[in-house]
Order: structure tokens, then sequence, then C-alpha cells
């Protein structure tokens, strides 16, 4: 080989690795959902980053966000899909269901609360066997034990609020579901209220006392997380005692928080994404479930209140904030 060849021939292999690099195509998560807290994006990009994806370098990430309106979510979907990007991930019941409705084709991760098999975005937990895969929570599960605590911590009250977003009506009738039976069993009555989006607050919580309920519980949902620290604000405020998921509500003004530890599910959540870019079928990834739950008591709140928390409980819980 003459020596001008031999040179054009190692410019050119060692170009190609490069040359290719650059043409490959950078992958696209769209991420749909109502409302993202801070929170829930950073243990989702710390679980794509442990599958050794780092948004802004190997990975972009659209989001879609419907700002508390439920009804955007289809349209959204619609849009993440037009823009063909690599996956959809979903976080919450309507985004999972919209997402599903939008396409058979593009590979679905999703972070939900209810029934996958019931909401038809599975055949079965184990072999989801279409498009769709992704974690459950056990936030719909422990209901009952949300209303268990927050008698245990105000057994006067015999009538005890039940909050609910009527545009999430999958997450609702679990709700009532398991709750109702519950409520039975602890002879209190359950008062249903409803709020879809931040505005509604306000009405909520004054007719609370107009009603004579002693206590609150507050349903899961992906609009309550985006404002569980309004909701623990406006708890304290008018002097409810009440319960919901997750810490921020109880450090702001809530009383008692108790869930599934919401930076393992979402983690869980970003880590089942990096499988699906590593080229995993969703059809193949059995849906996972969340194995972790957190209590926190705000005891300043207690004390405001009125309320002594028993020992046992204060025993039993993950933080004491004070």
């Amino acid at each position: 080989m003459k020596r001008r060849e031999f040179i054009t021939f190692l410019g050119g292999t060692a170009m190609w690795p490069l040359a290719a690099r650059a043409q490959q195509k950078v992958p696209v998560i769209g991420f749909l959902t109502s409302l993202l807290s801070e929170g829930r994006r950073r243990a989702f990009r710390d679980g794509l980053k442990d599958a050794g994806y780092v948004e802004g370098q190997n990975v972009k990430i659209e989001y879609r966000l419907a700002s508390d309106q439920n009804d955007q979510l289809p349209g959204l979907a619609t849009e993440l899909v037009q823009l063909e990007v690599t996956m959809i991930v979903a976080g919450g019941t309507v985004s999972a269901v919209a997402a599903k409705a939008a396409t058979k084709s593009v590979p679905i991760v999703f972070g939900i609360a209810a029934d996958p098999v019931k909401l038809g975005l599975v055949a079965s937990l184990r072999q989801p066997g279409g498009n769709a895969t992704g974690v459950t929570d056990l936030n719909l599960d422990i209901g009952p034990k949300r209303l268990e605590l927050i008698h245990e911590l105000v057994p006067a009250a015999s009538v005890i609020g039940l909050l609910v977003n009527p545009t999430s009506p999958d997450l609702t009738d679990g709700a009532l579901r398991s709750l109702q039976p519950a409520a039975h069993a602890l002879a209190v009555q359950l008062h249903v209220l409803s709020a879809s989006i931040e505005a509604d607050f306000d009405r909520v919580f004054t007719s609370l006392n107009q009603m004579g309920v002693g206590a609150l519980v507050v349903t899961p949902d992906g609009t309550f997380n985006a404002s569980a620290e309004r909701l623990g604000e406006l708890s304290l405020r008018y002097k409810v005692p009440t319960i919901y998921e997750h810490r921020p509500f109880a450090a702001a003004g809530g009383l008692i928080s108790y869930s599934s530890d919401d930076y393992e599910y979402f983690h869980l959540v970003g880590r089942y994404a990096g499988k699906i870019l590593d080229g995993e079928k969703p059809s193949s990834l059995p849906v996972m479930q969340t194995t972790k739950v957190e209590m926190f008591i705000n005891l300043k709140t207690a004390k405001a209140l009125g309320i002594t928390v028993p020992l046992a409980l204060s025993g039993r819980a993950d933080e004491l904030i004070e």
C-alpha cells in the first residue's frame, strides 16, 4: 500500500467513530404529568443517572405539564407522540391512561397509585404484554391506615372529612372502596369533599368547620401532591387535624403524613426508564411496587391544635418535626 493511501486509510478509520457518535440520535423522554414536584423530578433524574443516562448529556426530556387541568393530558400525550419521543413517562393515573390511549407503539413507563390491570394499562403485573409497564406505590393500599392514624390522634372526631379530586375518578373510587369499611370498623362517618384545583382548597377548609368535621384525610392525587405544602399551611390555619402523603405536607404545618417513600417511588420510575432506553421491552418488564413507607408528625402543629401525640405513635415516626 502506498504511503498516501495508508495515511488516508488511517485518517478515515480514526474519524469514523467520531462521525458515528455525532450522527447518533439522542433519545428523548416525554414526561407527562399534571404537576411535578422538585423532589420527584430529582428522584427521577437520579434513577436515570443510575441507569447511565444524564439529562442534557445523553438523553433529552420534554416535559408536558397540565398544570392542574387534567382534561389537557390527552392532548399533551398526543403532542408527545407527534414529536416522535423515544418513550413516555407518565406520572399519575390520569397521565398514564392518556398516554396509553394516545399510542400503542411508543414505550410507556408509568408511576401510579391505582391498579394498572384494572385500568387496562397492562395485561398482568408479571407480564404486562403491551407497550406499558412501570411502578405502583402503596398510597391507595395504606389509605385505611391513614384513617386509623388520624383517628388515633383525634379519637373524639365522629365525622372525618375525605378530600378527593373528581377529575381522578379511578383514585377516588379506589379510595372510597377501601376507606368505607375502615370507617365502619372505627365507628366514624366519612364526609366526602371535592377539589380539582388549588383554588378550591380555601373553600374546602372553610366548609369543614361549618360541617362539624373533626379531622381530614386527603386522598392520593397528583394535584394534591404538587400542592402538599399549601394543604399543610391551610390545615394549620383553619385548625383542622389532617393527614396526607409525604414530608413536605407535615413540614408546612400538616399534622401527620404517612405514605410510600416518594424518593424510592420516582427513583424506580427513572431506573425503569433507563432499562427501556437500553433496549428492553415494556411487555417483558414486570410492574414493580414500592416497599418503603414513612411517617412524619409535626409536634408543633399538634401542640397548636391541643393534640397529645401518644408515645406509641411518636415512637413509630420516622421524624418528629418540632
